[in-house]
C-alpha cells in the first residue's frame, strides 16, 4: 500500500464503457482558502449497454457533508477513495438527481491538482485525474456533461470570476461578496473543467472571424505584469487564424481566456475557453524574455488553443489514447510554427529544433526503463505517461501520415475525422482511419494496419542502409533494412512502416535526377516507404560513386546507420539540399571525433579530438555568405553530453564530459578570428524583433561571444571577457544581455562573481528571470566539483522555493537531469543529493518528484564506480514506505531487471 492506495496497474485491455452517463453538472462554489464550499447537483443516467452494478463515483481528500437522489437522503458507503451508491431509482429512462455536497482546503493543496491557491487567488487543474479532488465524479474523459458553473466570492479579494465558456451573469451578494455564472455551449469530459478566482487584470482584444462571428480574447495575469502580454495575445491571434485557415476550425465560443500563474505543475492546460498557463509561457518583453522564450509563448499558446478541436471538442476515449490529442497537436503546433516563418531557412530550423528534442529526450525514454508505445498498454500512474513519447514521437506519427497523404490529404482526412466524431470521446485507431479513409488511394490506406505499429511497438527502430555502385553498369543499388530492439514487455518486434525521403548527391556536389530501372524519372527527393526488414531500390544513368542523402527532413522517427566516410560527410555538409541533412552531417563528424577520443586510452596532454578537415568545414559554415545566421548556430553547436552517452553501451560520464568540453575549447581557439568576425557582423540588431532572421543573429552572436571567452581561458586574453561584460551591462534586450552572462559563467571568468549578483539586484522582482539566474549556475560547467555545494547554497537563497515547480526545476533540474558533468560524481554526492530531493520534494508535490525520478532512468549503461552508487540511490527512495504511486513507479521500472 502507498498513501495514495494500491498501486496495481491499469491496463488499456480492461476498458469497459461507463456505467453511468452524465448529462448535466450544476457546480456552485463558495470560495475560501481554508475551506471551499462545493455543491455538485447531477443528472444522471444509467448505460443501458453496460450490465447494472453501484455508481462509483472518484473522490480524493474531500469533506463529505451531503448525499441526496432525487432530493431525498441517500445510504452510501465509502470504498476507499470511491462513494459508492447502491439500489438507485430506476426511472423509466434510467436517469435520476444527484447532489454531494464537499467541502475542501485549497490553500494546503501542495500537489498543484484539483482546487488550489497560488499568490492569493484560486486554479485548477484538472488533467488527468484533477476533478476528483475537486468533488465526487466519474473522473474519465469519455463521461461528457455540460455544465453550468456558479461562482461566488469575497469581491474585495477576488474580483475576477471565471469558468469555461459563456458568462451569462453576475452581480453583487450580501456582506461584500459577489457571484458569476457560467455556461460552457459544448459538452466536456471532467478533465477541462477549469476555474479561476483573483486579483487579476486582462489584456483584451476583439476579433472578427473568417464566418463573420466577433469574438473576445483576454489574457489574464497578476497586477504588474499586464505590459508582458502583448506577445501572448499576439499570438493567440495567430493561431486563431491559422486554424481557420490551414484546417478551416474555427473558434466555437463568445470568448477565449488565457490566464497565467507562477504555481503550475505543466506548461499550460487546455481547459475550455478557459486556459490556465504557467507564466513562462504567457509573460515577455524585450527586458525579461529572451528569444526562446518568446518562440516557446507562440508555441504553447498555438498548442492549447488548437486543443480546442483537437483534444477538446474531440476527446480521449480513456488516457491511453493520450496521444489522440496530444501527439496531433504538437504535431499542429510545430506546422504552425513553421507556417509562421517565412523563409525556407527558417523553417528548417525549426524542424531540426524539433528533431534534437526529439532524439535528445525521446530516443533515450524508448531505449530506457520507461520506454512505452505510443499508445501505451498499462500504467500504474498516468501522470507518468505526459511524455516526450506520448508528444513528440506521437507527433511524429501524425506528421508520417501527412507524409503518405499529402498536406491536402492530411487536411481532408482532418476534416472527415470532425465530422464523423465532433463531441465524442474515441481512440487512436478511430483518428487514423478517418485520415485512411479520405484517402483511400494512398500508402497509408493500403498500410494502415501495418502502420498502426507504431502505436503499439515501444522503441526507436533503427534503419541499417548500404549502398552499391556499378561502374560499368551505371547503377547505384541502396539496400534499406530495419530491426527494433526488444522494450520492457515487448521482445519480438514487426517491421514498421517507414517513409524514407532520399536524394544522391554528386561527388561535385550537385543534386542527381533519380532514375529508376523502369526508365521513369522519380521527384528527388523521393519518398521510398519501407514496409519489410530488408528491401533494395536501384538508380540508373549514375556516371559516379554518388553520396546518398537518406532520412532527408527526418522523415520518419528512426536511427540511420550509413556507414559515411568522412569525405562523404563533409561533402553533404557543404553541398546538400537537404538543410536537415546538412546540420546532420555535422553531427555525425563530431559524434564519431567524440566517439574515438572517448574510446582511446585517457591521455595526460590535453585533448585535441577534432581533426583539420573538420575545424575547416565549421570554418566554411560560420563564415557562409548565405547561409541563415540560426542555420549556422544550429551546425556548430556540438551534440549534447546526453545525446553523445546514448551512442556507447556503457558510459562514463566524466569521460564524456572531458571530452566535449576538450572539443568546445579546440573550436572556440582554432576559430578565434572566425568568432571575432561573427560577432561584430551580427551583435548590432537595431531595434529589438524576436522574428526568427533577428533571433538566429542575436544566437549566432551569443554563441560567438561564448567561444571567444572559452578561448580567453587558455590565450589568457582579457578582452573578449571584458566586451561580455560590458554587452551585459549595457544590453538592450534579454537574450543579448542573459547570452553575455552566460559565456562569463561558462567560462568561469572572475568577472561572472561581479555580473551574477549585478543580475540578480536588477531583476530581483522579476520570478521568470530569477528562474534563469538559478537554471544558470546549476547548470555550469563543473572544473572544480563545485556545482553541488554552488547548488546546496542556491537553495538556502531566500528566493528559492521548493514549493514553486518552476524554481525546483531551474535549480535541481538543472542540475539532476541537465548537467551530466556535475551531477555525475565519483564520490556519489549527486546521486545521494537526488534521492534527498526525490523523497523531499514526493511530499510536497508527487508530479513534479516523478519528473525529478526519471533523472536515473539510464543508470544500468553507467560504468563503475558510477552504477553502483545510483543503484543505491535508487534503492533507496523505493525503500521509503510512503511513496507516491508517481515516483513509486518510476523507480520500480528502473530497478526491475
Amino acid at each position: 500500500m502507498t498513501r495514495e492506495g494500491q498501486h496495481s496497474a491499469i491496463h488499456r485491455a480492461d476498458y469497459t464503457a461507463p456505467a453511468f452517463w452524465i448529462d448535466t453538472v450544476e457546480l456552485c462554489f463558495d470560495l475560501d482558502p481554508a475551506k471551499t464550499r462545493v455543491l455538485n447537483k447531477m443528472r444522471l443516467r444509467r448505460n443501458a449497454d453496460v450490465p447494472a452494478q453501484p455508481l462509483r463515483l472518484d473522490g480524493e481528500e474531500l469533506n463529505l457533508a451531503r448525499v441526496l437522489v432525487n432530493g431525498q437522503g441517500a445510504s452510501f458507503k465509502m470504498d476507499g477513495n470511491q462513494l459508492v451508491l447502491e439500489n438507485l431509482p430506476a426511472a423509466e429512462d434510467g436517469a435520476f438527481d444527484l447532489e454531494i455536497f464537499t467541502t475542501c482546503c485549497p490553500a494546503k493543496n501542495t500537489k498543484l491538482m484539483g482546487l488550489y491557491v497560488s499568490n492569493d487567488s484560486f486554479f485548477t487543474q484538472c488533467e488527468a485525474e484533477g476533478f476528483r479532488r475537486i468533488t465526487y465524479f466519474l473522473d474519465r474523459p469519455d463521461v461528457m456533461a455540460s455544465y453550468t458553473v456558479t461562482l461566488r466570492a469575497d469581491k474585495a479579494k477576488y474580483p475576477v470570476l471565471l469558468s469555461n465558456g459563456n458568462l451569462v451573469e453576475q452581480g453583487t451578494l450580501d456582506d461584500g461578496r459577489h457571484f458569476a455564472k457560467w455556461v460552457d455551449p459544448f459538452k466536456k469530459p471532467s478533465y477541462l473543467f477549469a476555474l479561476v478566482a483573483g486579483q487579476l487584470v486582462g489584456r483584451e482584444q476583439r476579433i472578427t472571424a473568417r464566418n463573420g462571428r466577433e469574438h473576445l480574447l483576454q489574457v489574464f495575469v497578476r497586477p504588474g505584469d499586464l505590459d508582458k502580454t502583448e506577445h501572448a495575445m499576439n499570438s493567440l491571434m495567430a493561431s486563431v487564424a491559422w486554424d481557420e485557415a490551414r484546417f478551416g476550425l474555427p473558434l466555437d465560443l463568445e470568448r477565449f481566456m488565457i490566464v497565467a500563474t507562477s504555481d503550475f505543475n505543466m506548461g499550460a492546460m487546455e481547459n475550455k475557453g478557459l486556459n490556465i498557463f504557467n507564466t513562462k509561457y504567457v509573460l515577455a518583453n524585450q527586458a525579461t524574455a529572451t528569444d526562446t522564450d518568446y518562440s516557446n509563448i507562440e508555441s504553447v499558446v498555438g498548442h492549447e488553443y488548437f486543443h480546442n478541436w483537437t483534444g477538446n471538442r474531440v476527446t480521449c476515449r480513456d488516457w491511453f489514447q493520450l496521444s489522440l490529442k496530444e501527439g496531433l497537436t504538437v504535431f499542429r503546433d510545430q506546422e504552425f510554427s513553421q507556417d509562421l516563418c517565412r523563409e525556407p531557412s527558417a523553417r528548417a530550423v525549426k524542424r531540426i529544433e524539433d528533431v534534437r528534442v526529439l532524439r535528445t529526450a525521446q530516443f533515450p525514454e524508448d531505449a530506457g526503463p520507461m520506454a512505452h508505445p505510443v499508445r501505451p498498454d498499462s500504467y500504474i500512474e498516468i501522470n507518468n505517461f505526459y511524455t516526450v513519447t506520448i508528444y513528440e514521437k506521437g507527433a511524429e506519427v501524425v506528421r508520417m501520415m501527412q507524409t503518405l497523404v499529402g498536406r491536402e490529404g492530411f487536411a481532408k482526412g482532418m476534416t472527415l475525422y470532425f465530422e464523423r466524431f465532433d463531441g465524442q470521446a474515441v481512440t487512436c485507431d478511430d483518428f487514423a482511419q478517418a485520415i485512411a479513409d479520405a484517402n483511400p488511394d494512398s500508402d497509408l490506406a493500403r498500410l494502415l494496419p501495418q502502420f498502426k505499429r507504431w502505436y503499439s511497438q515501444a522503441g526507436t527502430p533503427r534503419v541499417h542502409a548500404s549502398g552499391s555502385f556499378d561502374a560499368a553498369a551505371r547503377t547505384y543499388t541502396l539496400t534499406l533494412g530495419q530491426s527494433c530492439a526488444p522494450t520492457p514487455g515487448q521482445a519480438v518486434k514487426e517491421p514498421f512502416v517507414i517513409p524514407v525521403s532520399l536524394g544522391l548527391v554528386g561527388a561535385d556536389g550537385r543534386e542527381l535526377a533519380l532514375r529508376t530501372m523502369d526508365g521513369n524519372t522519380v521527384p528527388s527527393p523521393y519518398t521510398f516507404v519501407m514496409t519489410q526488414a530488408s528491401e533494395t531500390l536501384t538508380f540508373v544513368d549514375i556516371d559516379a560513386e554518388p553520396v546518398p542523402s537518406i532520412l532527408r527532413g527526418f522523415s520518419a522517427p528512426v536511427v540511420l546507420e550509413f556507414d559515411y566516410s568522412d569525405e562523404q560527410l563533409l561533402t553533404l555538409l557543404a553541398n546538400d539540399i537537404d538543410p536537415f541533412n546538412r546540420w546532420e552531417a555535422g553531427q555525425r563528424l563530431a559524434v564519431r571525433s567524440a566517439l574515438k577520443a572517448i574510446a582511446a586510452v585517457a591521455d595526460p596532454a590535453p585533448l585535441q579530438p577534432l581533426n583539420t578537415a573538420y575545424i575547416d568545414a565549421m570554418r566554411s559554415v560560420l563564415r557562409h555568405p548565405t547561409l541563415d545566421a540560426a542555420f549556422k548556430e544550429l551546425v556548430l553547436t556540438l551534440p549534447s553530453e546526453t545525446y553523445i552517452a546514448e551512442q556507447l553501451d556503457v558510459v562514463d560520464p566524466q569521460r564524456i564530459h572531458a571530452v566535449r568540453e576538450a572539443m568546445r575549447g579546440q573550436l572556440a581557439v582554432a576559430l578565434t578570428d572566425d568568432w571575432a568576425w561573427a560577432f561584430d557582423a551580427h551583435a548590432d540588431n537595431g531595434a529589438y524583433q524576436p522574428d526568427p532572421l533577428s533571433s538566429g543573429r542575436r544566437a549566432l552572436a551569443g554563441m560567438a561571444l561564448t567561444h571567444l571567452c572559452l578561448a580567453a581561458r587558455t590565450t589568457g586574453d582579457v578582452v573578449w571577457p571584458g566586451k561580455a561584460y560590458q554587452r551585459f551591462k549595457d544590453a538592450g534586450n534579454m537574450t543579448d544581455r542573459f547570452n553575455a552572462l552566460a559565456a562569463l559563467v561558462a567560462s568561469d571568468h572572475a568577472l561572472a562573481a561581479q555580473a551574477l549578483p549585478r543580475f540578480h539586484a536588477m531583476f530581483k522582482d522579476e520570478a521568470l528571470v530569477l528562474d534563469k539566474w538559478f537554471a544558470l549556475q546549476a547548470g555550469a560547467p563543473d572544473r572544480a566539483g563545485n556545482i553541488l555545494p554552488a547548488v546546496r547554497q542556491l537553495m538556502k537563497h531566500p528566493d528559492f522555493n521548493l514549493r514553486n515547480p518552476n524554481r525546483a526545476r531551474s535549480v535541481i533540474f538543472s542540475y539532476c537531469s541537465a548537467n551530466p558533468g556535475a551531477f555525475h560524481r565519483p564520490d556519489a554526492a549527486g546521486y545521494v543529493f537526488w534521492s534527498d530531493r526525490v523523497i523531499e520534494l514526493d511530499g510536497i508535490n508527487p508530479q513534479v518528484a516523478a519528473r525529478l525520478a526519471r533523472a536515473l532512468d539510464r543508470w544500468k549503461k553507467l560504468t563503475e564506480p558510477y552504477r553502483s552508487a545510483a543503484r543505491e540511490a535508487l534503492v533507496r527512495v523505493a525503500a521509503k514506505a510512503d511513496l507516491s504511486n508517481d515516483v513509486r513507479e518510476v523507480v520500480t521500472r528502473a530497478l526491475a531487471d
